[in-house]
């Protein structure tokens, strides 16, 4: 069996990002990958502004406190104001331009009305209070690289710059389809030995929030041509095919000869808990071929190989360069002595009031409440006991959900 390094490796050598590209409005920029880099056609800002609302003075002319000078001007925001002339004041606001001449702002609580003027009660410093031009962003800078997953911030600085739209990746498409005769969709009534089929709605919903369309054929039955015919199905129009179930060694687990007779598989079985039967390779369709990857049935299996394995593919194939999750080395405050001794654990804890991580009592990979008790996963090299205050490596779902 590979390591899950091993693994991870492979999938994201063989993933290449989708070529079109498509130039999309701002406000539905949000959450695709970045396909050129941009620059900013404009300075931000782009004259000398006012931080504060106040008054604009030169500093000649406050050489102590409690001067009165005389207002000559009234400049607002998106106003220019004219020279202003010595031994005078503009009463000025946030964001307005600096009148020529004027080398500081004063802010309006270190002045007060006085006869004649407005008496400033604070002497300056030169450039005090003012925000200089290009002072974020100079014109023609690199302002987003290439590869970025936008997120507000980045929207935000887009538009700042001045861009209406911004080049993308488009949407990798996925279909999926899970395995079992056993399975019901929640809402039906459950005959005796099925169970409702949760996968379902827990990759499709991580997919989606990944940014790919999603193709969902849904629940086959446990036929080897029923697999077949859902792989040819899913690889139809779609980047890669993900499935559910099946990919064990059992009588009524079709999908790794489906995927033998339909393209072919590069991976069968990691060295990781949960999540061993993981597959990957390719399925056949007119125009090429489809990605395929094939996670455990189990339903913390199913989830942990997502996030781990699955979304740093997808991640590639959007065009990311950096997909790795950030690790936490934090200390841990449970022990665990049940280690597995050949395989990498992805163990379902939380981070408690003081900052270590506490680990889930029932670590089995059916038992969906851990994944919504926890914060993230413990990775637990193989063999390894944790003691209460060692440190472990822990990666967030905030930081695999994002």
């Amino acid at each position: 069996m590979l390591t899950y390094e091993q693994a991870l490796e492979k999938l994201l050598a063989a993933a290449q990002p989708v070529e079109e590209i498509r130039s999309v409005p701002l406000l539905a920029a949000t959450g695709r990958v970045l396909a050129v880099a941009q620059q900013s056609g404009v300075s931000v800002p782009p004259l000398d502004n006012s931080a504060m609302d106040g008054y604009a003075v030169r500093t000649a002319d406050v050489a102590a406190a409690g001067v009165c000078l005389p207002v000559t001007q009234r400049i607002p925001a998106g106003t220019v104001g004219v020279t202003l002339q010595p031994g005078s004041a503009a009463r000025i606001f946030t964001g307005a331009p600096i009148p020529a001449g004027a080398d500081a702002v004063v802010m309006q609580e270190r002045c007060e009305h006085g006869e004649g003027g407005v008496v400033i009660n604070h002497v300056p410093k030169l450039g005090e209070n003012i925000r200089r031009a290009g002072e974020d962003i100079t014109a023609g800078a690199d302002i987003l690289p290439a590869g970025v997953k936008l997120r507000p911030q980045e929207i935000a600085l887009a538009a700042a710059a001045g861009l209406p739209e911004l080049p993308v990746y488009r949407r990798v498409r996925v279909g999926m389809f899970f395995t079992g005769d056993e399975l019901v969709q929640p809402g039906e009534p459950l005959p005796p030995g099925a169970i409702y089929n949760s996968n379902r709605f827990a990759l499709r919903t991580l997919l989606e929030g990944m940014g790919c369309e999603v193709r969902d054929l849904g629940a086959i039955g446990d036929t080897l041509d029923a697999t077949r015919d859902a792989l040819r199905r899913a690889a139809a129009d779609n980047d890669l095919v993900i499935t559910s179930g099946g990919v064990s060694v059992g009588e009524e687990d079709h999908v790794k000869p489906a995927v033998e007779a339909e393209g072919s598989l590069d991976l069968w079985k990691i060295a990781i808990k949960p999540g061993k039967p993981l597959a990957f390779g390719t399925v056949r369709k007119a125009d090429g071929n489809a990605w395929f990857i094939g996670l455990p049935g189990n339903p913390v299996a199913a989830f942990v190989t997502c996030l781990m394995m699955v979304r740093p593919f997808v991640m590639r194939l959007q065009g990311i360069a950096q997909v790795a999750p950030r690790i936490l080395n934090l200390p841990s405050a449970s022990a665990w002595n049940k280690p597995d001794g050949a395989r990498l654990e992805f163990l379902r804890g939380r981070i408690n009031e003081v900052g270590a991580i506490e680990l889930y009592g029932n670590q089995g990979s059916a038992v969906a409440t851990s994944l919504c008790w926890s914060d993230g996963l413990i990775l637990n090299p193989p063999g390894n006991c944790i003691a209460a205050g060692d440190t472990v490596r822990f990666v967030s779902f905030a930081e695999l959900l994002a």
